[in-house]
């Protein structure tokens, strides 16, 4: 009697532990790839993580102590904002003149972009960078060649952004430098892509300023001008792909064996779709069913096995024994 109660309970434990393998190697939501640096949330097509998002900003962003850094030919920028329903980035590049304080050691990052990732990372259309001190012979007056800068006729560009209403600002205590009509100015106002880089050593500049406007706000004074660099972004191919990878719980990444310029878009290898334990290059739902199983029966052989061993084994010993 004491060894069928046995086998009863037994039995009852084996039929509440069995789905316990299926349970595990179910799909769930997989953040694998979501990540955060300081209070900025990192998501696709963006990663600090080696082959998530998007291949095309791949070795983009880096999270050091706890700031988001973005890395370019042309230097280092701190990221302020990721704004991703308007797809941009706010950056700021500490050696950049402001309204308070002009800096003039050449050294200015200014805003240079991998030509392969320049179709899909640029300045937005209402960032206005303001070259400051700038020589005679500099290209920006030479026409690059026969093309008319707009720092020519001194003119504000995007959102009343301009070096006629910069010149008012505390930097220039003195004003702008003298040196009659045929002096280069000393301020010179340029939309990115009248220029396609910001190369204060090419354009032989001595220092930059960048601001940019939020329309539909628009602000006449430079004190209330909001500085930095504003850089739009898209993704080649566009997001269906990750929406369908994270609509059947997966995670957007990318090949990253890859090498960048090689792949699609110059950005390095395709899509991947991280799953529960696999990957696939569509989504979550396209697994090969046949693996699928062979994966859980596994699970369940291994984990039969193990109650066979713990459990079964010994009892059968026990009823030996008794009789």
């Amino acid at each position: 009697m004491h060894l069928q109660c046995l086998m009863i309970n037994l039995s009852l434990l084996l039929l509440l532990l069995l789905p316990l393998p299926f349970l595990l190697s179910a799909d769930s939501p997989v953040n694998a790839c979501r990540s955060f640096c300081g209070n900025l949330t990192i998501d696709y097509p963006f990663s600090t993580r080696r082959g998530c998002g998007h291949s095309a900003f791949r070795d983009l962003l880096f999270c050091i102590e706890e700031t988001l850094m973005l890395h370019i030919p042309s230097g280092s920028y701190r990221v302020l904002d990721i704004d991703y329903p308007y797809q941009s980035l706010t950056l700021h590049d500490p050696s950049m003149s402001t309204c308070d304080s002009l800096v003039r050691d050449g050294k200015a990052n200014g805003f240079v972009v991998e030509r392969w990732r320049s179709h899909f990372l640029h300045p937005a259309p209402d960032n206005v960078f303001m070259l400051i001190g700038c020589k005679p012979n500099s290209p920006l007056f030479q026409g690059f060649p026969s093309k008319n800068i707009p720092c020519l006729r001194n003119a504000s560009v995007g959102g009343g952004v301009g070096c006629e209403d910069y010149y008012a600002c505390p930097a220039w205590e003195f004003g702008p430098g003298g040196g009659g009509a045929a002096a280069a100015p000393e301020c010179c106002a340029v939309g990115f892509e009248a220029v396609r880089m910001i190369n204060l050593s090419r354009l032989e500049c001595e220092g930059y300023s960048s601001a940019y406007s939020l329309a539909p706000v628009k602000v006449s004074s430079p004190h209330e001008w909001l500085y930095g660099i504003r850089v739009d972004y898209s993704v080649p191919g566009g997001y269906e792909f990750c929406r369908a990878c994270e609509a059947t719980g997966g995670a957007c990444g990318h090949d990253d064996s890859v090498g960048v310029g090689e792949g699609d878009g110059g950005g390095g290898g395709g899509d991947i779709c991280f799953c529960q334990g696999w990957n696939s290059t569509s989504n979550c739902d396209a697994v090969d069913s046949s693996g699928a199983v062979r994966r859980i029966s596994s699970m369940n052989a291994i984990f039969t096995r193990f109650l066979v061993g713990v459990f079964i084994m010994p009892i059968i010993s026990l009823g030996g024994a008794m009789s």
